[in-house]
């Protein structure tokens, strides 16, 4: 089904008054001031139809709908409907009755809005046709439409500025400086989260070296937490003879000097 046999609604007005118009003498235009305005010749109701590119002005009974009279406008502004001169309420339209017969008539809205609307309505659908003609147009030539140039002209440059860009401290590309260091030596700092370990444990505590127990003992000069050296072990009430065998003892049975140690009781 095409396009044109569908009709759509583009205005209503529920009152509209038509006049008989004298013949016009001169090219100046229709004046309403000439019309009988207080003497309608009918009253009704005007309804604004588009079959396809086509408008229609029907003016219509109000109670029962039956036509009274119709207008096609295939363009407007055009001969089809003309404002008057000396007023913004009335216009001037061509009816036609199927037959080729043609008349003009007169008609006014008692509302101002109303024949506002009566005008905007024919602009915006002739507004449509034209864009729906161009759109057809594009459609049939796509290669005729403006295109964009972007590429130089003959002998046209372009300069780029880019001596006051900086780089962002600490980004990509960018050296860090580093911390002035004492006496030309560069200390690495502690790593994230670590803790420093004590090598000096607290005075009076015991701590293992080379599998033997040392006690701290604080010196009385420095202030500070000292080592000592491992003591040799308290020596029993045995009496062993320096050149016989180091494992003999006369005090205790279960007690031995341990071989290389070097501690011998004479």
């Amino acid at each position: 089904m095409e396009e044109g046999e569908y009709e759509s609604v583009l205005c209503v007005k529920p009152e509209v008054h038509v006049y008989r118009i004298p013949p016009r003498a001169t090219n100046r235009g229709y004046r309403a001031a000439e019309w009988q305005l207080d003497q309608p010749s009918w009253s009704g109701r005007l309804r604004i139809t588009a079959k396809g590119q086509v408008a229609y002005i029907k003016l219509e009974d109000r109670t029962s709908g039956e036509l009274f009279a119709q207008a096609p406008v295939d363009q407007f502004p055009g001969t089809a409907v003309e404002s008057v001169t000396d007023s913004s309420r009335y216009f001037v339209i061509r009816i036609e009755d199927g037959n080729g017969r043609r008349a003009f008539i007169g008609i006014g809205f008692v509302d101002r809005g109303d024949a506002f609307d009566f005008n905007v309505a024919l602009q915006d659908h002739f507004k449509w046709v034209k864009q729906q003609c161009e759109f057809a147009k594009q459609a049939q030539n796509p290669d005729q439409g403006p295109k964009l140039d972007l590429g130089f002209k003959e002998g046209q440059t372009i300069k780029l500025n880019i001596a006051n860009m900086k780089k962002k401290e600490g980004a990509a590309g960018t050296p860090r400086a580093r911390p002035a260091s004492t006496g030309g030596l560069s200390l690495l700092p502690p790593p994230p989260g670590g803790k420093t370990s004590t090598l000096i444990p607290p005075p009076g505590e015991q701590v293992s070296v080379g599998g033997s127990l040392v006690q701290t003992a604080v010196g009385p000069s420095s202030g500070g937490a000292t080592v000592s050296w491992p003591q040799p072990r308290p020596a029993t009430t045995a009496t062993t003879d320096i050149w016989g065998d180091f494992t003999k003892s006369t005090g205790s049975t279960s007690s031995q000097t341990p071989p290389g140690t070097g501690w011998v009781q004479f």
